[in-house]
């Protein structure tokens, strides 16, 4: 199993740069995993001056979990599959922290490397990732992925409408060369949005860095910012005041409201370029999420997807965030965010040669 994640890891990887600083992990015996599946110390959730549950803090939900569940996996991992998983990330971290050696031949032409962005060197090295080092844990199960719904951890399939909706889109942008203006260069490299749905909705974890969260309430509204490209949501508490349909900004029109000990958000209007897994929301698009403090560490992230224009049916998950034990920095992507105009220059360079053969 060892060997088998680490390849689905990699396979990952090549989503997020596709849609687009370490953590040296501790191996865990069966009895660690059996101590953060089974805590039954007694607790009661804080709340604020305003009486509600207390959400605030920084929060990280980097996990070792996938997002859909392998084939022939079951929903649940035993503790010997999580020590194995876990050990096996480990080891995975630690040989690629050693050092390089200095008299190594430079990569051969189009590089080695299938997940970097800049294709002929190998980019990132574990000093600037931070995927996670411990599979996710929900109501003491260890998960085998975030998808919970329906029963085999699988987005499902897309309706003929959503398939269509994709293909458009596909050939709207094909219609311009790659690099021919700023807006057929994906969101993320404009540093409008991150890349995946770190700030969502839903909410996910990236598998690469920056997998953390600050949240903020008053009595009005809650707060949570997504470190990744320093992403904001303003939620708005009580009565709902919805927005036209025709106003679809990023991250959508949310609203919540209290349901005992659980945050409860609807969101819709979300914008038609922001893409979930490159398919474009639908104006039908409705999104549940469900915050609930599980205990002082703990934060269970539920999240419903319902449109059934797009999927074949409605599906969803649970995500857990933890306390993080840490500032969360500012991204300031656009201030180091020079992949831009330099791609879009060398494209113009490039025609002005074609121009002058």
């Amino acid at each position: 199993m060892k060997s088998y994640f680490s390849r689905l890891l990699s396979l990952r990887l090549y989503w997020i740069v596709g849609t687009a600083l370490i953590w040296f992990a501790v191996p865990v015996s069966p009895v660690t995993a059996q101590d953060r599946a089974s805590s039954s110390e007694q607790w009661e959730v804080p709340r604020t001056v305003f009486g509600h549950p207390d959400l605030q803090g920084n929060w990280t939900n980097a996990t070792l979990t996938p997002f859909e569940r392998p084939a022939g996996w079951e929903r649940g991992l035993t503790q010997q599959e999580v020590a194995e998983i876990e050990q096996g990330q480990a080891e995975l971290v630690a040989r690629k922290a050693e050092a390089s050696d200095p008299n190594r031949p430079p990569p051969p032409e189009g590089g080695t490397h299938p997940v970097c962005i800049d294709g002929p060197t190998s980019c990132y090295n574990e000093f600037y990732r931070e995927p996670g080092d411990r599979v996710a844990v929900v109501n003491g199960e260890f998960r085998s992925s975030l998808v919970t719904n329906p029963s085999n951890g699988r987005v499902p399939s897309l309706t003929s409408e959503g398939r269509r909706r994709v293909d458009d889109s596909r050939a709207l942008s094909g219609q311009f060369g790659a690099y021919d203006h700023p807006e057929v260069r994906p969101l993320a490299e404009r540093c409008i949005v991150s890349f995946g749905s770190s700030a969502g909705p839903p909410m996910l974890p990236n598998y690469w860095y920056n997998n953390n969260y600050t949240i903020v309430q008053n009595a009005d509204y809650v707060m949570i910012m997504a470190e990744m490209v320093h992403d904001v949501r303003i939620i708005r508490l009580g009565e709902p005041r919805s927005l036209p349909t025709n106003v679809r900004p990023y991250f959508g029109d949310s609203r919540g409201w209290w349901e005992g000990n659980t945050l409860v958000v609807e969101t819709k209007n979300l914008n038609p370029e922001h893409a979930f897994r490159g398919v474009p929301p639908s104006e039908d698009l409705k999104v549940i999420e469900r915050f609930t403090r599980v205990d002082k560490e703990s934060i269970v992230y539920e999240f419903t997807i319902d449109d059934l224009t797009t999927y074949t049916e409605v599906w969803g998950g649970e995500v857990p965030f933890t306390r993080l034990d840490g500032q969360v920095y500012e991204y300031a992507c656009h201030e180091g965010n020079y992949s831009l105009p330099n791609v879009l220059g060398g494209a113009r360079y490039q025609e002005k040669n074609e121009v002058g053969r």
